[in-house]
């Protein structure tokens, strides 16, 4: 059961209209997970080591109701050629929950989760449609190049935000203004989603509904259609097994940045806001870089690549005692996680037979969301629990001698109790540190098994015989 669609080349319009849209979806990736709402999140609205649990299940939650949705809204996009209204409700939804997120102050611990939630929902599920647009616009030869143009422009997006609240972060104190971002956020999230549904037009044709049925009972029925087909598809299926697993590592990463930041080393809201724009810049050279790596050497060895640097990130992070240290790992970690990410997206479209990109991409947004339910909750879990055991044994002596004698000094400043929390809480994200790279590691050995030229052939892409796994 397929659908038709055109074959007429996209233009230059419509291209610029899909990376406009990660322009301004960059934008909440920034704020909101990285830079601002986390940290404000966990250490004002929460705040303790109760605050990384609460937002680790916070995210868990929203992975996982749109990794139990998104398949079949996925078959039934395809079937019913209705991605851009798909995008469009999901894209509402976020961008009305980000401002929402205003509402949430110091204790609002229920509405800083219910608000977030249904923004993360939003934003993660409008992915599905807009991923799924690629090829569309896209030719399978250059799906890396448009893929990486997508994410260098998005994130330039997320740097023209951060730019724009810095100043009023700096001039305005208190957490008003802090709250206000948000709601700057989404209106700019909003504005760069606009041409997409103006501009592009959706190839696939719609096809009309059999006797009986329904647009659910007709998702069902091409997810099962769609399981049945995709054993021949062997290499994708390795491929996103290979990816369940890194991409939490990746997402853990991210979800948590701005918390590691600040309970490492400190952090205010400026510093955090200078941190991410320095991510976001050198995400723009690795999209860059990475795309046109993968039309040169292979999707696969550029993965590969891109992951390798980003354990090395991880492993550079756990170490590093510095605050100048933190900035420069966060600078390689923007490289080669947006390379992961753009180049994981362009294997999804050169691996999906045509006319299946939505339900493929649906499938792509299980591995993802699956996963990300269970890393970001492993993360937060992990540094609360560690925290709470260095904490409950007083091991402050061992503390001392982890973090050094300049920022035991520092801690002796303080009362007792607060010298003891503090360090637990650092010890416990170092911990939870560890499992960012475990789920990295593990994925990396897990994509090794991956043949790019067979996975090519099999979906009936140009270039499968020269392709080299």
């Amino acid at each position: 059961m397929q659908i038709a669609t055109s074959q007429s080349k996209s233009t230059r319009r419509e291209r610029l209209a899909w990376y406009l849209y990660d322009f301004g979806n960059s934008a909440y990736a920034s704020v909101v997970l990285l830079a601002i709402y986390s940290a404000y999140f966990k250490g004002e609205v929460v705040g303790g080591a109760e605050g990384s649990r609460l937002w680790g299940l916070a995210i868990g939650i929203a992975m996982l109701v749109v990794a139990i949705t998104s398949p079949v809204l996925g078959a039934i996009a395809d079937f019913s050629g209705t991605k851009k209204r798909f995008l469009f409700f999901y894209t509402a939804m976020a961008c009305l929950f980000t401002a929402t997120l205003f509402f949430a102050q110091k204790g609002d611990v229920l509405i800083g989760m219910l608000f977030f939630i249904l923004a993360e929902i939003g934003y993660r599920s409008a992915q599905v449609f807009y991923n799924a647009l690629l090829p569309e616009i896209a030719a399978p030869e250059e799906m890396g190049q448009v893929s990486g143009n997508g994410w260098a422009i998005g994130s330039a997006g997320g740097v023209i935000c951060l730019f724009l609240i810095l100043p009023l972060i700096m001039l305005i104190e208190g957490t008003l203004i802090v709250r206000l971002s948000l709601v700057i956020t989404a209106a700019f999230f909003a504005i760069s989603a606009v041409p997409i549904f103006l501009w592009l037009r959706e190839r696939a044709q719609p096809r009309s509904l059999p006797p009986g049925e329904s647009y659910l009972t007709i998702g069902f029925k091409r997810i099962r259609d769609t399981l049945r087909t995709v054993r021949r598809f062997g290499e994708f299926v390795k491929f996103i097994i290979a990816f369940l697993v890194y991409n939490d590592g990746i997402l853990m990463a991210l979800d948590f940045a701005g918390i590691i930041g600040a309970v490492l080393f400190g952090m205010d809201q400026q510093q955090l806001i200078i941190f991410m724009i320095l991510v976001q810049v050198t995400s723009v050279a690795g999209a860059y870089v990475f795309g046109v790596l993968t039309d040169r050497i292979g999707s696969k060895r550029s993965l590969v690549l891109s992951m390798l640097l980003m354990i090395g990130a991880v492993v550079w992070m756990f170490f590093c005692q510095s605050l100048a240290g933190f900035f420069l790992i966060g600078a390689l970690a923007g490289f080669a996680l947006t390379g992961v990410q753009s180049v994981s997206r362009t294997m999804i479209g050169i691996f999906s037979p045509a006319g299946k990109s939505a339900e493929f991409y649906g499938f792509f947004a299980v591995a993802g969301r699956t996963s990300s339910f269970i890393g970001p909750t492993v993360y937060g879990w992990v540094a609360a629990e560690a925290a709470l055991w260095f904490e409950a044994r007083g091991w402050t002596e061992i503390l001392a001698l982890w973090y050094g004698a300049q920022e035991w000094t520092a801690a002796l400043a303080e009362p007792a109790g607060q010298q003891i929390k503090a360090l637990a809480e650092q010890a416990g994200q170092r911990i939870a540190i560890l499992s960012v790279g475990a789920f990295l590691l593990a994925g990396l050995l897990l994509l090794w098994f991956v043949d790019e030229a067979k996975a090519r052939a099999e979906a009936g892409a140009p270039g499968g015989d020269r392709m080299t796994g």
